[in-house]
């Protein structure tokens, strides 16, 4: 069965391996391409996830010296909510609430970073 008019040289039989061979390496292309993480995304910190004794448990450190969690959380949310969609397809993170402020809980590294923790859960 001809692919192009009548008289032309190419049919899909001769077609077939040439687009197989874009498709592996589009796909390559795809998979070598760096994860730039928060700051790709435009977020204004780098932030680094960590897992705890399970995949669900998080903690995730944003290396921002003396920010605050208002000036964090978007840059921690957004490697949670990537960690939780890869692992499990839910976005949901249940995070450690500081009962003073009713709010997440943050601890400080000893470069005085901003750390959070949480955990992936389905919803």
């Amino acid at each position: 069965m001809p692919l192009l008019a009548k008289g032309t040289a190419m049919t899909l039989k001769s077609v077939r391996p040439a687009i197989a061979v874009g498709l592996v390496l589009g796909l390559a292309a795809c998979a070598a391409l760096p994860d730039r993480g928060p700051r790709a995304a435009g977020l204004p910190y780098d932030a680094r996830l960590d897992t705890g004794e399970s995949w669900r448990d998080i903690t995730v450190l944003v290396r921002a010296p003396g920010a605050s969690l208002a000036e964090a959380r978007e840059s921690a949310r957004y490697e949670a909510t990537r960690h939780c969609l890869d692992r499990s397809g839910f976005s949901a993170v249940d995070w450690v609430i500081d009962a003073a402020t009713g709010d997440w809980a943050v601890a400080r590294s000893p470069a005085d970073e901003p750390i959070v923790t949480g955990r992936c859960v389905g919803r």
